[in-house]
């Protein structure tokens, strides 16, 4: 392996887990988020509503 390769696989690695980490916690935080407890209640009962 030349050096080169072996720089950006470990570049990819390690922002690699970085970017999917920031990803992953945004995601968590969207879903939490007290403002939007209305909206995931209102989308659970969709399956329930009689139209």
């Amino acid at each position: 392996m030349d050096p080169t390769y072996k720089a950006a696989a470990e570049f990819a690695q390690t922002w690699g887990l970085i970017y999917f980490t920031a990803i992953f916690l945004a995601v968590v935080a969207y879903a939490f988020w007290p403002s939007r407890k209305k909206q995931f209640d209102e989308a659970a009962r969709i399956p329930l509503r009689e139209d």
